[in-house]
C-alpha cells in the first residue's frame, strides 16, 4: 500500500510542469520500449519516428548520429507506454524534458486486433491523432542556459546539493549514474539518457526512498560509497550503485 501511495505521489508531481512542445528543436526516440524484447520490435521505435516527422517534429533514434548539434535540453524524450487491458491493446505516448519531467502525454490509443504487429501499429497510430491534433511548430525559444550547455552525446546534468551525502565518485565507471532533480528527490539516468532510479527525500542527507522498476527499497551510504537495499525473498539484497549528485 505504501508502494503504491509513493508511486501515485511522484507520477503526481510530474504532471506539474507546463511547457509547451513547441518550445523543443527535436524529439529523441529509443530504439527499445520497456514492453518490447528487442530493439525495434514490431517496428514501433521505425513507427514512432515516421509518425513525428509527420507531426512536424524533428526525430532520430538515441544511438544516431546528429544528436551532437543539439543541447540535450533542447530535445524531447518520447517514451511509449503499455496499458494493460483485457482482449485489447492499449498504448499512450509521453514526452519528457532533460529533467525526466513530462511536458505532455497522448490520448490512449487503441486496437482489438490479435496479430501484435498489426494491433501496436494501430494503437500506436491513434495514440498520434492527439499529438498531431497540437499542430506542432518550434517557436524558437531556447530552454539552454549557461548551466546545461552540454551536447547530448556528453554526460547528463550534474547536480549539486549540501543536502546530499558527499561520497567517493570514480567519473570514469562505466556504470556512472547522474543525479536530476524532481520535486520529491531526484532521479538517476545513465549516459543514454535513461532512467534508472527515482529517489525520494528523507530527513537524512545520506538514505533515499528509492524506487527501480518494480522494486522499492532505499538508497542509503556505507563506506562513503550508495547502495541500494531491498528486500527479495525475505531476504536483504544490498546492491552497489556509483551515483553523481
Amino acid at each position: 500500500m505504501k508502494t503504491r501511495i509513493l508511486l501515485l505521489l511522484f507520477f503526481i508531481s510530474s504532471y506539474g510542469f507546463s511547457q509547451s512542445l513547441n518550445d523543443y528543436k527535436a524529439v529523441v526516440v529509443p530504439l527499445k520500449y520497456d514492453f518490447m524484447r528487442s530493439d525495434n520490435q514490431y517496428r514501433l521505435a521505425t513507427l514512432t519516428k515516421f509518425n513525428l516527422k509527420k507531426a512536424g517534429f524533428d526525430a532520430f533514434y538515441a544511438d544516431e548520429a546528429g544528436s551532437e548539434s543539439y543541447n540535450r535540453c533542447d530535445l524531447l524524450y518520447i517514451n511509449v507506454i503499455k496499458d494493460n487491458a483485457f482482449l485489447v491493446t492499449k498504448l499512450y505516448i509521453t514526452f519528457k524534458d532533460c529533467y525526466g519531467k513530462i511536458v505532455f502525454t497522448s490520448d490512449v490509443g487503441r486496437s482489438k486486433i490479435k496479430e501484435y504487429d498489426q494491433a501496436y501499429s494501430e494503437a500506436l497510430n491513434q495514440a498520434f491523432m492527439s499529438v498531431n491534433a497540437l499542430n506542432y511548430k518550434y517557436n524558437g525559444k531556447s530552454s539552454t542556459n549557461s548551466n546545461n550547455q552540454l551536447p547530448v552525446s556528453v554526460a547528463p546534468l550534474v547536480v549539486a546539493s549540501t543536502t546530499v551525502a558527499k561520497t567517493i565518485v570514480n567519473n570514469d565507471d562505466p556504470n556512472l549514474l547522474y543525479a536530476q532533480p524532481t520535486e520529491t528527490g531526484y532521479q538517476l539516468i545513465d549516459k543514454t539518457p535513461k532512467v534508472v532510479m527515482k529517489l525520494m527525500k528523507t530527513s537524512r542527507p545520506d538514505s533515499f526512498i528509492a524506487i527501480k522498476g518494480d522494486i522499492q527499497g532505499s538508497l542509503n551510504v556505507k563506506d562513503n560509497e550508495w547502495y541500494f537495499e531491498y528486500y527479495q525473498n525475505d531476504k536483504l539484497v544490498s546492491e552497489k550503485v556509483v551515483v553523481k549528485f
